[in-house]
């Protein structure tokens, strides 16, 4: 991709200051060598087990980052956040855990399971028309007082999930090739991309997207951020819009986003359980189907490692897409 490079914010220092603030925090996620992927892709491939991490994906990362790094006030003032998925449950999770109240605006639209991990993590779930006004109520309660948390768009989260990558490039056994990561509104793929081009520039990222929740595909094509209305199954990929400082950083470290139909997340998320005995939600899954289909441009010798990132996701919901997409 060839895009204006605007400045990006987070570096591997700021990567590095963040693995020392949470550890002991968060789990130290498995990376292991897959027998199984390794044959399906013809080279040597690794997975990070992420699905695995507290409140089932790896938002605690970013979220301990910021809320650790909050003054006394701020923590007796509460956090308020926008979410209807992973984040809104890692926020829930750290606020009870750094002894502060978490106010989760959520749209309408949110899976009941999500609302109900949420609350089970200790959130106080509001729901809102949709994600427009739930951001305009959450400046509402950042007028009060409140201190707002953003899922994507904040050095410290983008910092606190880039720790992922430390541990990969650590326990991976030696050096990656090609890393294929899940972009949804590009926190994530920001922050692992930082720490990883910081340790190793040669290092290929790829990132993912699904058919329906193409947010930074979007964004990067206009060369501005651009409203979605997703329609993926993979809800957690379903950011409402991207933002100048992740864009910068998908124009930074991002090789390409490859965008896979549903339906190949679905049919990867139902090999990973039955032969992997990790369970994944399609946000996860679509990194094992964007592989695949790059699978002719890997060279022999060449090592990968997938990002499992995340495992919330109902099993009523994968039996109707089984059902749905014929897997």
């Amino acid at each position: 991709m060839s895009f204006d490079v605007t400045a990006f914010d987070v570096t591997l220092a700021d990567v590095q200051a963040a693995a020392a603030r949470i550890a002991g925090k968060v789990r130290r996620t498995p990376t292991y060598y897959s027998a199984g992927l390794s044959a399906r892709l013809g080279v040597e491939t690794w997975v990070k087990v992420e699905s695995l991490q507290l409140g089932g994906s790896f938002k605690v990362r970013g979220c301990y980052n910021k809320l650790m790094g909050l003054s006394e006030a701020e923590l007796k003032r509460g956090v308020v956040t926008v979410s209807g998925g992973n984040h809104a449950i890692a926020v829930s999770l750290v606020a009870r855990a750094v002894g502060t109240r978490a106010l989760v605006l959520m749209p309408k639209a949110t899976p009941a399971l999500n609302i109900q991990l949420t609350e089970q993590a200790g959130g106080q779930v509001e729901l809102c028309e949709d994600s427009v006004a739930a951001f305009a109520k959450a400046e509402d309660y950042a007028a009060q007082g409140m201190t707002p948390i953003h899922a994507y768009d904040d050095p410290a989260i983008i910092a606190g999930h880039g720790t992922l990558g430390l541990e990969m490039a650590a326990d991976a056994g030696g050096r990656l090739d090609h890393v294929f990561i899940s972009v949804g509104g590009g926190g994530f793929s920001a922050g692992v991309g930082a720490a990883l081009k910081g340790l190793d520039p040669a290092v290929r990222l790829h990132g993912v997207e699904t058919e329906g929740a193409t947010t930074m595909t979007q964004a990067l094509a206009a060369g501005e951020p651009v409203a979605i209305r997703p329609t993926s199954i993979a809800r957690t990929l379903g950011a409402p819009f991207a933002t100048e400082r992740t864009m910068a950083a998908a124009r930074q470290f991002l090789e390409d986003i490859i965008v896979v139909p549903d339906a190949e997340a679905v049919r990867e998320l139902v090999w990973v359980l039955q032969n992997g005995r990790v369970l994944l939600e399609p946000a996860a899954a679509c990194v094992v189907a964007a592989a695949l289909a790059r699978k002719d441009s890997f060279r022999p010798d060449e090592r990968i490692c997938l990002v499992l990132c995340g495992s919330n996701v109902a099993l009523e919901d994968i039996e109707s897409w089984r059902k749905s997409f014929g897997v």
